[in-house]
């Protein structure tokens, strides 16, 4: 079994000076990188904007295949490797243990992958497809209706579900393997060791790098820009504050601070304390639109929403909308997937930083199976609850989203018909939002600056604070000029170069695996074990 890969070069990182910690041509390329693609952003929103449309159009046009082909193909070698022969491997030595306790550990990794998009999508995507899908007109069911409303969780759940979470478990096995097996820099070039060896520390690695800074500091700062409407809608709802282009970056501010100050202290402080606080509270919220609402309708949404689910997931995954004038798909599926492997390099990373110890098995089980049944537990009930409210009580939550998908959850509470528990409920959600923001904002930090630094999963406090800040201006000047939809759309095209880097990186993880636990060795470790007994 060979686990040692020649050192990595004593000067990838600055030793002294203003860069001290940090490479420096990889922290002055990041920030070019970052103002020019701001300043192009802003300086003609309508030009920017068309020329993101038109590369998103032809990939949506030309190239929708191929986003589904890499979902698929990721999907069925997450599974393989789930079940395969290299399932007791540690991603570290083999005495190594885990430095966080099971639960620290998956609330960690809902921190960086899930968060606030569950609370209000939870309820605004099952209302957006109760109404209209092709999935209604291929199996001859009314919009609008309880059938509708199953199918509607059923395609919820499939685009929160196993595709998606299967790119985080490549990426972060993947870096994991190679920085606490073979002793590579926890930084997303590593993964690519046996296509690149050492040119990996040359200009091909520092590209590759670059586009996982780019991904996370512009999905951040999307996420900051579009995630505000949600806490804005909460905080107008209890007459706190309107819902303003100015409070909106009051409060991109406020979670940046919280978020840096969080980044600061480090994974095992404020990022274990916080995702555990959320994770409690976010059960608590779960319980409350179960008992609350429509309880028998929400519960059997969900199960009917699961098992359909889980019966036409594989259809549904190769499945694409060749009717050119319908753009369901690319307005819904294909984004999602454009948005998830965007987001893949900077989930992954942050996923790696703290599985240590953990074995391919365990890491494929908990980073897939748990996350993807937490998804349709939720979805399920939240979805479940809207559904109910709007069908039973005629409440106006389709309305509701259809106006404002932000709204949604708020209108679903007042559905429930206990007034003197709207208001605490609603301080609940925005709250809940509000730190699951701050969460995807520390980790997405400290990943940042732990590419920038080469790998250190203890970069300088003094570049987690200044990645922090930016990500949180890079957001508000992006509001502020109208470009969030502009770069929406830059993130599908952006998830192209990364598809076909997963590609690489599923067949490199295979082909080492296979190197390091030849067949041969396996046998005679079985045969050594059966003589030992």
């Amino acid at each position: 079994m060979s686990d040692s890969i020649q050192t990595p070069p004593e000067d990838l990182v600055d030793k002294a000076g203003l860069f001290a910690g940090m490479n420096k041509f990889m922290g002055i390329a990041s920030m070019v990188m970052i103002l020019a693609f701001v300043g192009f952003t802003i300086q003609d929103v309508e030009y920017s904007g068309a020329v993101f449309s038109s590369g998103k159009d032809f990939i949506i046009g030309s190239l929708d295949w191929f986003y589904v082909f890499v979902m698929n193909a990721v999907l069925f070698f997450v599974f393989w490797l789930l079940i395969s022969r290299f399932g007791d491997v540690k991603l570290g030595g083999d005495d190594e243990e885990p430095d966080f306790s099971t639960f620290s550990w998956i609330c960690m990794l809902f921190s960086a992958g899930l968060g606030s998009g569950l609370i209000y999508w939870g309820v605004a995507e099952p209302m957006f497809h109760i109404a209209d899908n092709p999935y209604l007109t291929r199996e001859g069911i009314e919009p609008g209706g309880v059938d509708a409303a199953s199918m509607a969780i059923r395609i919820t759940n499939f685009h929160w579900g196993f595709h998606g979470w299967a790119l985080y478990v490549l990426v972060g096995l993947s870096l994991a393997y190679f920085a606490y097996r073979k002793g590579l820099p926890l930084t997303l070039r590593s993964a690519f060791y046996p296509v690149l060896k050492e040119k990996i520390y040359g200009p091909w690695g520092h590209l590759i790098d670059l586009i996982g800074v780019f991904g996370t500091i512009f999905g951040l700062a999307t996420s900051l820009g579009l995630g505000v409407t949600p806490i804005a809608a909460g905080l107008e709802k209890l007459g706190w504050m309107s819902n303003t282009t100015t409070n909106q970056l009051i409060l991109v501010a406020a979670i940046t601070l919280m978020g840096t100050a969080s980044a600061a202290s480090g994974v095992g402080k404020g990022v274990r304390i916080l995702s555990e606080v959320n994770v409690w509270a976010s059960i608590g919220l779960l319980g409350l639109f179960l008992i609350l609402g429509p309880t028998a309708f929400a519960l059997g949404m969900m199960i009917t929403g699961a098992g359909d689910y889980l019966w036409n997931v594989i259809p549904m995954g190769f499945w694409i909308d060749n009717e050119p004038e319908r753009q369901w798909q690319s307005w819904w599926t294909i984004f999602y997937w454009g948005w998830w492997i965007a987001w893949c390099p900077f989930v992954g990373m942050f996923i790696a930083r703290v599985s240590k110890g953990r074995t391919i098995r365990q890491f494929c089980f908990c980073v897939l199976l748990v996350p993807v049944s937490v998804v349709v537990l939720w979805m399920g009930i939240f979805g479940g609850a809207a559904a109910g409210v709007d069908l039973l009580y005629n409440a106006g939550v389709q309305e509701a989203v259809s106006a404002d998908y932000a709204s949604g959850v708020f209108q679903t509470v007042a559905g429930f018909g206990y007034t003197w528990l709207v208001v605490p409920i609603t301080i609940l959600i925005t709250i809940l939002l509000i730190s699951w923001f701050v969460t995807s904002s520390d980790s997405g930090t400290l990943v940042m600056c732990t590419m920038l630094s080469m790998g250190d999963e203890h970069p300088p406090v003094k570049f987690r604070i200044f990645w922090g800040i930016t990500s949180g201006v890079v957001a508000g000047v992006l509001m502020l000029a109208g470009g969030l939809t502009a770069l929406q759309t830059a993130s599908i095209v952006a998830g192209l170069p990364i598809a076909v880097l997963l590609l690489l990186m599923g067949y490199g993880m295979a082909k080492t695996l296979h190197e390091d636990f030849p067949v041969a060795d396996v046998e005679d470790q079985r045969e050594l074990e059966y003589l030992n007994r």
